[in-house]
């Protein structure tokens, strides 16, 4: 393992200390950047291309210039793994608009997932405060203006949930602060359009996949908590979590049994497979 955390800034691998960019860059000034949050485990990234083709993607977007071709992208982020030596790590790639062209950084952490345990337990969430603007041409894109998002997630923490609930200004749920989300009735799945204002998360389109392949039907719609409150089960999807029992919402308990969350249960074990193996 390398004796310190090794990041990738504009060309070189260099200690993360000694990692610096202007404030002055239209990147910092304007919050005009760009990330996506991968899982590596073993060196292996799910929906790897997927990540990537979002980023660039979105990069047009903004005016923001894609600075290396997708390949020495993918080859600059699996040396950076290497280089730190971790089985199981958190990666993070940022695009931010500079001067001249984007800094690029990619950034490697330990990642420790939750226990086994948690993961039969399921999350408990809150409803965040800060609605989301659905006709919103960001809500395609994971863009540095973060800000109702973690201020959603630190006022979940702050009163003892694990995530937030976020609702657009029609009122129907959107996603979680940091997750996607989905339910299940009647053994099939639903979950919120985009047009509801809610990210395309790669971990979604996982499950829409796996759905696909098992002969699981998704509905897409507009979705209200009632409706989430009916369900048998829900569960929560990102990159770093997979997918993770939803059990309640504030005070209210969603399914009648936890042994009964038969299609949340499957899907776990589907994507921990494509984790190890990757894909």
């Amino acid at each position: 393992m390398a004796e310190a955390e090794i990041v990738f800034l504009n060309g070189k691998f260099i200690p993360k200390e000694e990692a610096k960019v202007s404030f002055f860059e239209p990147g910092f000034l304007y919050g005009w950047g760009l990330f996506e949050t991968m899982r590596a485990y073993n060196n292996k990234i799910v929906y790897f291309k997927q990540h990537l083709q979002r980023i660039k993607d979105s990069s047009k977007l903004i005016n923001i210039r894609f600075p290396y071709p997708l390949v020495k992208i993918k080859q600059i982020i699996k040396k950076t793994v290497e280089i730190n030596g971790l089985q199981d790590s958190y990666v993070k790639l940022i695009l931010s608009r500079a001067a001249k062209g984007a800094n690029t950084l990619v950034v490697i952490k330990r990642y420790k997932p939750h226990s086994f345990k948690k993961y039969q337990q399921g999350f408990r969430a809150c409803i965040s405060p800060f609605r989301q603007n659905e006709d919103s041409y960001f809500t395609k894109m994971k863009t540095a203006n973060y800000l109702s998002y973690q201020l959603s997630y630190l006022e979940a923490k702050k009163k003892g949930f694990d995530e937030a609930i976020i609702l657009n200004n029609r009122g129907y749920i959107t996603e979680g602060s940091r997750s996607n989300l989905f339910f299940v009735k009647n053994n099939e799945l639903f979950t919120l359009a985009l047009e509801c204002g809610c990210l395309d998360g790669i971990t979604r389109r996982v499950v829409f996949d796996i759905a696909k392949r098992c002969g699981i039907k998704i509905n897409q719609g507009a979705f209200t908590l009632p409706d989430l409150y009916a369900a048998d089960e829900a569960f929560l999807t990102n990159s770093l979590l997979g997918v993770m029992p939803l059990r309640s919402v504030e005070d209210n308990i969603i399914g009648k049994r936890k042994s009964e969350y038969k299609i949340t249960n499957f899907l776990i074990r589907k994507y921990g497979l494509l984790l190890k193996n990757g894909i």
